[in-house]
């Protein structure tokens, strides 16, 4: 599964050195309110298959949730539609926050 995954610390040096990469969100609209990552777009998993025409499959893409399970899903999901380079963010936001950014909300 490495290939389908990214870690916070790869995503995070991704950012800083101004790659273009996209970021989905696909939690509940009350998790985004909660907490999100910066310039991230929200699409709850359930409307993504509908919503997918908002994505672009030339840029890479990392899919993120709470832990890591439902942003699994999209990945593979995304895959067998063309998004090859679609990853996800290994344990999810939550991780993210205790590894990376710990101004960011846990819940």
């Amino acid at each position: 599964m490495d290939d389908v995954q990214i870690d916070g610390e790869e995503l995070n040096a991704a950012l800083q050195a101004g790659q273009d990469v996209q970021i989905l969100d696909v939690r509940e609209g009350w998790e985004y309110t909660l907490a999100r990552l910066a310039g991230a777009l929200w699409i709850p998993l359930a409307e993504l298959e509908g919503r997918i025409n908002e994505l672009d499959r030339e840029r890479p893409l990392v899919v993120y949730c709470h832990h890591g399970i439902r942003s699994l899903h999209a990945v593979l999901a995304l895959r067998s539609r063309g998004f090859e380079t679609a990853r996800s963010l290994r344990g999810g936001i939550d991780r993210w926050s205790q590894a990376i950014d710990p101004n960011t909300p846990r819940y």
